[in-house]
C-alpha cells in the first residue's frame, strides 16, 4: 500500500508496562502498521535480555484484539532511531510522555530527528492518568524490593519479574 502509515514505537521495554501497552493500543488508531522496536544496545544495562524483551512484547501483542494483532510487528534496532524508522518505511515515530520532565528530552530528540529526516514525524501521546506514573525502572525497583507489581504489568510480565527476583527477596 503506497500511502500506508507505518509507525515505529521504540523503547527499552525492560519490562513492558501497562503504560507501554496503552500507547500501543492508542497508536493503532493512528497508523496502519506499528513496529515495536526494542533497543538492542542499551547502555542502561537491562534486567531482561533482548530475547526476553522480544518475548514479552510478543505476549502483549497476543493479548491485543484480533483485528490489530496482524498490524503489529517486533523489530529490534540499534543505531540512530531515525535511520531505523526510515528503513522500516515509517511515516512517524511514536513516543509516550508521562510528565513534563519527559517532554524536554523528547522534544530535543524529535527536533534532531526532524533535522536528519524531515519526512518522519514524531507523535507524542500523553499517558492517561491511570498510567502516568508507571516507569519500567520503578517497576523493577518495586519488584527487586519485594513489592507487588501486578497492577503495573501484564500477568506474564509479573511472573517474569517474580522469577528474576525469586532468589533475592521474593515478589508478592
Amino acid at each position: 500500500m503506497a500511502n500506508e502509515r507505518i509507525g515505529v514505537y521504540p523503547g527499552t521495554f525492560d519490562p513492558i508496562t501497562s503504560g507501554h501497552t496503552e500507547i500501543v493500543r492508542r497508536s493503532m488508531r493512528l497508523v496502519d502498521k506499528l513496529v515495536l522496536a526494542p533497543a538492542m544496545n542499551v547502555g542502561k544495562g537491562p534486567l531482561f535480555s533482548l530475547e526476553e524483551r522480544i518475548e514479552m512484547l510478543g505476549e502483549v501483542i497476543a493479548e491485543q484484539p484480533e483485528e490489530i494483532r496482524p498490524r503489529i510487528s517486533i523489530v529490534p534496532f540499534t543505531g540512530l532511531l531515525v535511520h531505523f524508522a526510515k528503513s522500516q518505511n515509517a511515516t512517524c515515530i511514536i513516543r509516550g510522555l508521562r510528565a513534563v520532565s519527559d517532554f524536554e528530552y523528547e522534544i530535543q530528540m524529535a527536533n534532531m530527528n526532524a533535522r536528519m529526516e524531515s519526512s518522519i514525524e514524531t507523535i507524542f501521546l500523553m499517558a492517561s492518568d491511570r498510567h502516568q506514573f508507571i516507569a519500567s525502572s520503578l517497576v523493577k525497583d518495586i519488584a527487586r524490593l519485594g513489592g507487588n507489581t501486578s497492577s503495573f504489568v501484564s500477568p506474564k510480565v509479573f511472573d517474569r519479574l517474580k522469577a528474576k527476583f525469586a532468589g533475592e527477596r521474593g515478589v508478592n
